[in-house]
């Protein structure tokens, strides 16, 4: 099975990562999003981050502008028929999921395999509604997706050997890292990492320690190249609090509960780099890293 075109649906923060990774390693790449805007503000931040790579000389200017030229976006779903593989980089939300993948269906050929960037749901149910799970893996990225290379991957119940091979082999001619899981909540990464995360947002609730110390604690201590409260102003508090109720609800572990904290900051419109304000202050949302 031959992957020439990707394409990925949703331009948020991860969305957006997964196809930098896609188009730096020579794919052509489609990005799907309802919204123009988004879009716009994706491709925005896409050409702010090459033009860092640039500067730092990880590439060059010709590189570029032929990685640029092999990436687009569009708001009309039907362009995706083109692709041979899609991901989807939506909400945590089985229905949002089910709507979209059901979309795909239709305009995409048969031999186009559906991937999931879902970091908490089953790849299983997620598949059921695809039209295609025999056809469908799960893809995990690790935000920031441009910057990481660890991928999860993880099979259905139904997803052919073949169909996992293949979204294998493409994972690694990206660049990236597989590891394969199985289909179980939170896979490896973020059943660890909610819990951690909740623990380090309860620390400032309880008002133990400042934002900057806590992450200065973790970075110092256990080698961490970011901060657990640097990380969710990078993800959001908004799809923060959607893994984490996700998780919650598969495994009824306390630690994934989000703390009060969250919501508040969320109703505050403080959700982090995108909005300018988090646990920190923000000059502007420009994309992480370069």
């Amino acid at each position: 099975m031959s992957i020439k075109t990707v394409g990925v649906a949703g331009s948020g923060t991860m969305g957006a990562g997964i196809a930098i990774v896609a188009a730096r390693a020579g794919f052509r790449t489609i990005v799907y999003d309802t919204r123009a805007e988004a879009l716009a503000r994706a491709r925005k931040q896409t050409e702010g981050f090459f033009a860092k790579s640039v500067e730092r000389k990880k590439l060059t200017q010709d590189q570029v502008e032929k990685i640029l030229s092999g990436l687009s976006g569009t708001t009309d779903v039907a362009a995706l028929a083109a692709c041979d593989i899609v991901i989807e980089a939506v909400f945590e939300d089985l229905k949002v999921k089910h709507g979209l993948l059901a979309q795909l269906n239709k305009v995409c050929p048969e031999h186009t395999l559906f991937a999931s960037n879902t970091s908490t749901l089953s790849i299983t149910e997620i598949a059921a509604g695809s039209g295609r799970d025999e056809r469908f893996v799960g893809m995990h990225f690790c935000l920031p997706a441009q910057l990481m290379k660890l991928v999860e991957m993880s099979p259905g119940l139904r997803t052919s050997e073949r169909s996992f091979q293949a979204a294998w082999d493409f994972c690694k001619a990206m660049g990236q890292i597989p590891v394969k899981t199985k289909d179980s909540p939170g896979f490896i990464l973020n059943y660890f990492l909610i819990p951690f995360n909740n623990d380090a947002i309860r620390l400032v609730e309880a008002g133990v320690a400042a934002p900057a110390d806590i992450d200065r604690a973790i970075k110092t201590g256990l080698g961490y190249a970011m901060g657990p409260l640097e990380l969710l102003d990078l993800v959001g508090l908004d799809t923060h609090l959607l893994v984490a109720e996700a998780l919650h609800s598969a495994t009824h572990d306390p630690r994934a509960a989000v703390p009060a904290l969250v919501k508040r900051m969320i109703a505050a419109g403080k959700l982090g780099r995108k909005t300018g304000e988090g646990f920190y202050k923000y000059q502007g949302s420009a994309m992480f890293g370069g």
